[in-house]
């Protein structure tokens, strides 16, 4: 599969006066062209700053320190200015955990969307018009005329989210980073937003990140997962292998922790603890001391090993219950 995009030692610190935060530390991925991938972990495991990172949009005092991102064979880590503008929004897209980032409250929804398209190619406002319209249209919002000429605060949570995300594909993006475009709405809108992304992604061939804390919505609608901790990929791998049979002790408590009809009545997992202070990590791996099978060598740092198909940071994987 021909990657869109290739992540390779990443990694984005922030410099502050109590200390060094390595937000971002040693990750590495890629995504295939149409290819859906998950990057699930906890709050502040990184994952919205990896996908900031990506589109450029780290601020000071963070900054990315070391890595490659190579978007279609072009490394943008660090480009200048000029050339991510270029990018974002026509190349590369994000749809931002709320709408309201991405719409402005005192312009109509056509004239947004319109503008968006002629920031980026030269054609005429009744085409754009056009396209805005069609956009509307695929991505399940009824009447998308009428939608035009509405007002951001007119339209419900669900329709503006709707309204980002055919935002996002109206320049036919390559890549298009989603940083946890349904976490506000309810479960029925959330279904279908979902959907929505994955048939459009199937259609025009898009390739997408999408960023959640919910292994439940990743597991229905990602090819790949990478979970994170700590700044870091602990494991990584196809959907329904590291959903059917997890390896990495974190990743076993975040599915343990999901309600389950299978286990009715039975008592929820918990991962014992709390995230880690990213200014005070414990020595060697970071989850050691919220993890059930730590031993003596978890004071070390565990390195990226092959295990049954995926890519792990562990010295205990639990093969021998992933397998049970």
């Amino acid at each position: 599969m021909t990657a869109t995009l290739e992540v390779d030692g990443l990694c984005t610190h922030f410099f502050t006066h109590a200390g060094i935060v390595k937000a971002v530390d040693g990750v590495s991925f890629s995504v295939g062209k149409g290819e859906i991938m998950g990057l699930v972990g906890e709050s502040g495991s990184g994952k919205s700053i990896t996908g900031f990172s990506i589109l450029g949009l780290i601020d000071p005092p963070g900054r990315i320190v070391s890595g490659a991102i190579r978007f279609q064979g072009e490394n943008i880590a660090n480009a200048l200015d000029q050339r991510l503008q270029k990018l974002r929004g026509n190349r590369i897209a994000m749809i931002f955990q709320d709408p309201m980032m991405t719409l402005n409250p005192v312009l109509r929804i056509d004239t947004q969307m319109i503008e968006a398209i002629l920031a980026h190619e030269k054609v005429d406002r009744r085409t754009a018009w056009e396209r805005s319209r069609e956009a509307l249209g695929l991505v399940g919002i009824p009447s998308p005329e009428e939608r035009l000429h509405a007002y951001p605060h007119q339209l419900s949570g669900g329709m503006r989210q709707r309204v980002a995300i055919a935002i996002a594909f109206l320049n036919k993006p390559d890549l298009i980073i989603a940083d946890e475009p349904t976490t506000a709405l309810d479960v029925t809108i959330q279904a279908q937003i979902i959907y929505e992304a994955q048939k459009l992604t199937r259609q025009t061939g898009t390739s997408m990140i999408w960023i959640s804390h919910d292994l439940a919505v990743v597991a229905g609608l990602a090819d790949r997962i990478a979970v994170m901790y700590a700044g870091r990929i602990v494991e990584q791998g196809m959907t329904d292998d590291v959903i059917d049979r997890p390896l990495h002790p974190y990743t076993i408590g975040l599915l343990g922790s999901v309600p389950s009809a299978n286990k009715r009545g039975a008592r929820l997992f918990q991962i014992e603890g709390m995230a880690p202070n990213m200014l005070a990590l414990p020595p060697g791996c970071a989850f050691a001391p919220r993890c059930f099978a730590a031993t003596p060598a978890c004071s070390q740092e565990p390195a990226v090993q092959d295990v049954a198909g995926r890519q792990l940071r562990c010295f205990n994987p639990q093969v021998q219950e992933a397998l049970s």
